[in-house]
């Protein structure tokens, strides 16, 4: 774990991670209703619809930390027009989904 400076520690702004903290909680009881119907022998159907709501959970946090950081990083850490810059973002991102 690397150890922030003080300008680091504020990359995310308090409204910012309150809600990627809530989200994380909300995952954690999905995932602890998947472990508990996985104990309860539960049909696989009803199981599957649990992991689903688990797999958009993470989707909707990562989007959610993916669009703050990529705000602060477009602004911070690239250099170039901003055209130049979304247009570096844009291919690192469609290079990325395309191998998933």
């Amino acid at each position: 774990m690397s150890v922030l400076t003080k300008d680091e520690e504020s990359y995310l702004d308090e409204s910012t991670r309150k809600d990627l903290l809530n989200r994380l909680s909300r995952i954690e009881g999905h995932l602890r209703a998947v472990k508990k119907m996985v104990l309860e022998k539960r049909c696989a159907d009803e199981i599957l619809l649990q992991v689903a709501a688990v797999k958009a959970a993470l989707n909707a946090f990562s989007a959610l930390l993916i669009e703050h950081e990529l705000k602060i990083c477009v602004n911070t850490c690239m250099t170039g027009n901003i055209d130049e810059r979304l247009n570096r973002v844009t291919k690192v991102f469609g290079t990325l989904l395309k191998q998933s």
